[in-house]
């Protein structure tokens, strides 16, 4: 399939939603080879459709029904047949191969936590539900661009999650969540060196991730950076100042991104 091809008109709505809802995987993906960018673009729209399912009706069964449109979705794509008509599910379906598309279920079954308000049962409870939701969707990123070890790729992950959801804490509790088990600085601390941990275990393994695969761990090349932050001055997630300047933020994506150094 050419590029031209492969850039219809929902690629390109994909690609308006993520520019608008999800700057910077938006950054991340035009820093990527022009190949691989369709399947990145649908699916980080399709990413931002899932994760705001839960919070698009306070009524929880409606909710719920919108997180489960989504793992219908999933199935049909793993299913190899005809997926409904849809601006993100329609190229998601044709872009996404089935194999890797059953992981769409585990994503949605782990957002039914954002349509409630009980905390985390315990660190394990946390933990999967960032390597179904950051790490299984960077999971269907990196082996629909080339070959990859999954165990490294959900470690990178769980790193780049973890990071992302320190910089959403304000707007959760803003919603009445309870986001995290010990939100003391002590345990900012735990998480936050627990989380660069992974980032640094997948590192030694770069060799285990292709070039091609590669494109799709630059979404988290801020991740060490923001983490760092946390675990010197944990006070700066309550106050949502974790972040670089605009000028680091693109430096550090031109940088990774020339020589692959995710």
């Amino acid at each position: 399939m050419s590029d031209k091809a492969a850039f219809d008109d929902d690629v390109t709505r994909c690609a308006e939603l993520v520019q608008q809802g999800d700057p910077d995987r938006f950054l991340a993906t035009m820093a990527a080879p022009v190949a691989a960018r369709p399947v990145l673009f649908a699916l980080y729209a399709f990413n931002i459709e899932l994760a705001r399912a839960p919070w698009a009706s306070q009524e929880s069964m409606i909710a719920e029904m919108r997180v489960q449109w989504w793992r219908d979705i999933g199935s049909e794509i793993a299913q190899g047949g005809p997926v409904r008509r849809h601006f993100v599910a329609t190229p998601l379906g044709r872009l996404l191969p089935g194999d890797l598309a059953r992981h769409i279920e585990e994503m949605a079954e782990a957002r039914r936590w954002d349509i409630y308000r009980e905390p985390f049962e315990d660190e394990g409870e946390f933990d999967r539900y960032i390597y179904a939701t950051t790490g299984g969707l960077m999971w269907m990123a990196a082996a629909s661009l080339g070959p990859a070890d999954e165990a490294t790729v959900r470690k990178f992950a769980y790193g780049v999650g973890v990071s992302n959801w320190l910089r959403a804490i304000p707007e959760l509790v803003q919603h009445k969540r309870i986001p995290l088990l010990d939100g003391t600085p002590d345990g900012l601390r735990h998480l936050a060196q627990k989380a660069l941990d992974q980032i640094e275990q997948a590192q030694r393994d770069r060799k285990k991730i292709s070039r091609e695969a590669g494109s799709a761990l630059l979404s988290g090349w801020q991740a060490q950076a923001l983490l760092r932050q946390a675990l010197k001055s944990p006070e700066r997630v309550a106050e949502g100042s974790l972040g670089q300047s605009e000028f680091r933020r693109r430096a550090g994506l031109i940088w990774r991104s020339s020589r692959q150094r995710w």
